[in-house]
């Protein structure tokens, strides 16, 4: 390439190396406001980092993101879905109505300091933003703002709507606004996740049943007269054990696993009461749903084994992720135009100081642009209630890097990360990423009626179908 740089400018011609976007006045001004709003960024992550509130319980984060939109001119309906924490903010009037999603749950049990090896932090929490949804909210919340303020200098039409979604982490929150209706109107959704990579997202993940299974059995003396006895944790650990062998049979995309939030109290009495968790993916809904239904029959045979009753409760489902290749083109270009974040040689250290504590290659942090494949890649990693948001209406997404390359994620190492300035980099990169394209979105019919006419094409014109039941109310903190 040097070479025939070097000869094109031997003979007088004009050779570029990249081709930049040459952007509307529209798109200039979404990328300069959401460039103006890089410290609000990191006002916004910070405080969100600080919270570390897990899901269904992030209060001062719902309220901190709805406040600063509210400030900024959105109108903002608070509690929506039967959800205290979950939000809709919303700009403007008529038609394009544009959604970005935001997410500010953190994780229980992954805090830590922000520095590049095993600290707890000194106020004692102990959840953390391992998968970086502070910074999640705060680029989507800026990028909102960024082309809020570049309709406002071009008297752009339409509506801008910033969807203040919480519960991620448990695939709750979108889950139950989509059943809500809350997304209906959108023509089309935006959205953003920190990762190790920086890329438009292009494989589906997987689907999946969130459930638990409760067993009632009769307490009795464990040595004094067992046979008074019923156990319900007899019957959990029957029927994980009955789950264990049926690995055996399901095909190897499938992924299911399990924890037992409560499975007695004293080894001297009989537990009366058990209760397991399990999650069960696979790549579609159908195969979720064969699936689910075996194991819940396993749950009815240990039952019947043990003598106790049981109960199944779906606390909520999605179906895989349906992507739509003319937003994630338009991603992509939006993504090559800003470029990966710019870390400094004292961030590549924090990240290598940190693979090195963990004892894994010392890569640093990924600082490149992955392409967009020709066609969807293979389902990976796990499930995300944005799934449900993506058959209801044009949906895409892009990642990117904001914690260093091949840490475990949903870990203290990625909650180190996500506190610190190289994380809120990714966050900058975002805003600009979703504002630029929200602009498109604005002023680009085309693209929306390409971008509806592909989403039409992949669901086949059937209306979206939730999976949880119609009138199941969202598993709020403290509910029985």
């Amino acid at each position: 390439m040097k070479r025939l740089v070097l000869l094109a400018l031997l003979l007088g011609y004009v050779v570029p190396v990249a081709i930049a976007q040459n952007l509307s006045p529209q798109k200039q001004s979404a990328l300069d406001a959401a460039e103006a709003l890089s410290p609000d960024i990191r006002t916004m992550s910070m405080a969100l980092w600080k919270y570390s509130e897990t899901a269904l319980r992030e209060t001062e984060s719902a309220e901190l993101l709805a406040g600063i939109l509210e400030r900024e001119g959105f109108t903002v309906e608070r509690g929506v879905a039967g959800m205290p924490t979950a939000f809709v903010a919303s700009y403007g009037s008529g038609r394009p109505v544009i959604g970005i999603l935001a997410e500010y749950d953190a994780l229980p049990g992954v805090g830590n300091a922000a520095v590049p090896r095993r600290e707890v932090r000194d106020d004692g929490v102990t959840s953390g933003h391992g998968c970086g949804h502070n910074l999640f909210g705060a680029g989507s919340v800026a990028g909102a703002m960024a082309l809020k303020r570049a309709m406002d200098a071009h008297n752009l039409d339409g509506t801008i709507r910033l969807y203040g979604s919480p519960a991620e982490e448990t695939v709750v929150g979108k889950v139950y606004m989509a059943k809500a209706g809350i997304f209906d109107d959108a023509d089309a959704v935006l959205e953003w996740h920190p990762g190790d990579e920086t890329n438009v997202r292009n494989q589906p993940g997987r689907a999946m049943n969130n459930f638990e299974v409760e067993f009632f059995g009769q307490a009795a003396h464990s040595s004094s007269d067992p046979w008074n006895g019923r156990s319900a944790l007899d019957a959990v650990e029957l029927m994980n054990f009955g789950v264990n062998l049926m690995r055996e049979h399901v095909k190897p995309t499938t992924r299911i696993h399990y924890v037992m939030p409560n499975a007695g109290e004293a080894p001297n009495v009989v537990p009366e009461y058990a209760k397991v968790w399990y999650y069960v993916r696979d790549v579609d809904r159908p195969s979720v749903e064969k699936w689910y239904d075996w194991i819940v029959k396993i749950a009815e045979g240990a039952a019947l084994g043990t003598r106790t009753e049981h109960k199944v409760f779906l606390i909520t489902g999605v179906h895989e992720y349906n992507l739509n290749r003319p937003l994630q083109e338009a991603l992509q270009a939006n993504l090559d135009h800003v470029g990966p974040p710019p870390f400094t040689d004292e961030e590549q250290e924090f990240a290598r100081a940190l693979q090195q504590f963990l004892e894994i290659e010392e890569k640093g942090f990924d600082a490149t642009i992955k392409p967009l494949a020709d066609e969807p890649e293979p389902a990976s990693g796990g499930s995300t209630d944005v799934a449900e948001v993506s058959y209801i209406t044009p949906t895409a997404g892009f990642n990117v890097a904001t914690a260093a390359f091949e840490v475990p994620w949903h870990s203290w190492a990625t909650t180190a990360c996500h506190g610190t300035d190289a994380g809120v980099k990714g966050a900058v990169v975002a805003a600009k990423v979703l504002a630029l394209t929200g602009a498109d979105l604005l002023t680009d019919p085309d693209l929306l009626r390409e971008a509806r006419a592909f989403f039409e094409e992949m669901t086949g014109g059937k209306p979206y179908q939730s999976p949880i039941p119609k009138d199941q109310a969202p598993p709020l903190p403290g509910d029985s």
